[in-house]
């Protein structure tokens, strides 16, 4: 990942920085993986090192998305922020502008609900490795970090989750025409209708 661009930098955000973020937390118990991310005197990593955080950090990012989906995701859509069922028979024709709303709105949201994973992952690492559970400043940046990594995340879900049903359309608005054609034939006039033919 070399050059950044339009094509990667969702893939960065989504799993390569929380992935980092991870690493660092847990650096804190792994002298080795310390070293990986600092350099053997501290001053900085080497070739080899760069390679193996680079790689351990997608591993990290992809473990964190997991985690992520089997909370942060459940959570949200448990407090009014369902996933729709989309319709993508219809993605065919708009998949240009569906790939928009997944970099504008659903790559920003992975970016913010993951760093809120890996927020706790590296508070827990410094509580239990660097001092005691007090309450202080630091404590308080923690809160409200991942106060506004959570309110974030479900703005941006919230938007990506209402546009891409407008775009592609869900199942139950295929299901409402023939729900509307069924009543619309069991009209007054219909029914009159059927009653002459029936007559004649």
């Amino acid at each position: 990942m070399r050059d950044i661009s339009n094509s990667n930098f969702g893939l960065l955000i989504s799993y390569v920085v929380p992935g980092f973020t991870a690493l660092w937390g847990i650096s804190y118990f792994s002298p080795t993986l310390a070293t990986w991310l600092n350099g053997t005197n501290g001053d900085g990593p080497t070739v080899g090192g760069f390679l193996y955080v680079t790689i351990a950090s997608i591993a990290a990012g992809m473990t964190c998305s997991a985690i992520r989906f089997q909370t942060i995701d459940r959570i949200h859509a448990m407090t009014g922020i369902p996933c729709p069922t989309l319709d993508f028979a219809t993605l065919a024709n708009r998949t240009t502008a569906y790939d928009r709303l997944i970099s504008n709105h659903y790559n920003y949201y992975k970016f913010h609900a993951n760093e809120l994973i890996t927020l706790v992952i590296v508070y827990i690492a410094r509580q239990v490795t660097v001092r005691d559970w007090a309450g202080g400043g630091e404590d308080f940046a923690f809160i409200v970090i991942g106060v506004l990594f959570f309110a974030t995340s479900r703005d941006n879900l919230q938007k990506y989750h209402s546009r891409a049903a407008k775009l592609l359309g869900t199942r139950e608005d295929i299901k409402q025409p023939k729900q509307h054609r069924r009543r619309s034939n069991r009209s007054p006039h219909s029914i009159l209708k059927k009653v002459l033919n029936r007559i004649r």
